[in-house]
């Protein structure tokens, strides 16, 4: 009878969409943001109330599962990276329904990031700006989390450098944080994409970004049981930049390709200047497009051979149903999770069943 009134007042009213979003709107973004984090992580702290979560947005199915890369996923819907920068809640979005989650991005020292405000929301474009600039505990804080997580949910690291590190010493960065948080991450994906830390998308030309994989899979390929390694790319790269990075994948031998990271494009907003024009990558529905052409880009050059995670611009089944259909096997939520709230995992998982996917 619990769960029937729980799942009553989570799905019928829509409460996330008509009462917690409002409320959360008229909040400084960021402020928001750790508002609802720590808000989850107190109410899970209840007894029974992580199983009238997993009640209410999960949503288990054999045929969901997938191996990918090596590793067995629940079901292909993950959080992307930023949204749990330091995992202090890798069990509390477990129970959400999420098949996989990415945090970080981590850094070797921990660093404060931009100066605020460094987020801000496009109620109008559905869409964020962020430039909080690897704003993270470091690499020991991270793993003492991980370590003591109780989930079984897939845990991915990604991996950055810091501010103060120049390009020419950023593989002793991404090697550090790759080291620390071997034995705690399921996979690492390696972030030279972000436009928020000056320089590091320089790393994306092909000669350094080679240099860097090569050194990091040199690295994996000294343990005992090496761990996949994605590469994580800008929407903003032209087809001759897309065509380097299948080739450095294929010949680094690289687990994947994560696409997209935010974008520097502002083509098509409906939103303010003041607000379009604010420095920072772009994500939301105004980069599912962009976001959807590089992944097919990606799986019709590589004739299929290069795994794929899609994520930019999913705010509907039907658009994480169209990353799916370009190419993607995995895909990752992050501003849509914003906008549309934990149902759309729910929603995604039941369309990807209905589809065959």
């Amino acid at each position: 009878m619990l769960y029937f009134y729980f799942d009553l007042f989570f799905k019928e009213f829509m409460f996330y969409q008509n009462i917690l979003k409002p409320l959360l709107f008229l909040v400084n973004p960021e402020r928001a943001h750790y508002l609802v984090a720590h808000g989850l992580r107190l109410i899970m702290k209840i007894p029974g109330v992580s199983l009238v979560f997993q009640f209410v947005y999960g949503f288990k199915h054999k045929n969901l599962a997938r191996e990918v890369f090596g590793l067995r996923f629940e079901n292909p819907v993950g959080l992307a990276a930023g949204f749990d920068k330091n995992a202090y809640l890798v069990d509390e979005y477990a129970n959400l329904g999420f098949g996989f989650i990415e945090v970080g991005t981590v850094t070797p020292k921990a660093q404060a990031g931009n100066p605020m405000p460094r987020l801000f929301r496009l109620p109008k474009d559905e869409a964020l700006i962020n430039r909080m600039g690897f704003n993270n505990d470091g690499m020991f804080a991270m793993q003492k989390r991980l370590a003591a997580r109780k989930s079984k949910v897939i845990v991915g690291g990604n991996l950055g450098k810091n501010k103060v590190t120049p390009n020419e010493e950023a593989e002793e960065d991404y090697c550090l944080s790759f080291e620390t948080l071997f034995d705690d991450v399921d996979y690492f994906a390696v972030n030279v994409s972000s436009p928020n830390t000056p320089n590091l998308r320089a790393l994306q030309e092909k000669e350094p970004l080679k240099k860097l994989l090569i050194r990091l899979q040199k690295l994996n390929q000294s343990k005992q049981k090496p761990k996949p390694i994605l590469l994580k790319i800008a929407p903003d790269l032209t087809n001759e930049q897309l065509d380097d990075v299948i080739e450095i994948v294929l010949e680094t031998n690289l687990a994947g390709i994560i696409a997209t990271n935010t974008t520097l494009s502002r083509e098509g907003l409906k939103s303010p200047a003041d607000l379009s024009n604010e420095m920072g990558g772009l994500s939301g529905r105004p980069l599912r497009e962009r976001s959807t052409e590089v992944i097919a880009y990606l799986h019709d050059k590589s004739k299929g051979k290069i795994p794929i995670v899609g994520v930019g611009g999913i705010h509907s089944a039907e658009d994480a149903i169209e990353k799916l259909k370009a190419g993607a096997c995995l895909i990752q939520l992050y501003s849509g999770f914003i906008y549309e709230g934990p149902g759309l995992i729910k929603e995604i998982n039941q369309a990807i069943l209905k589809n065959g996917l």
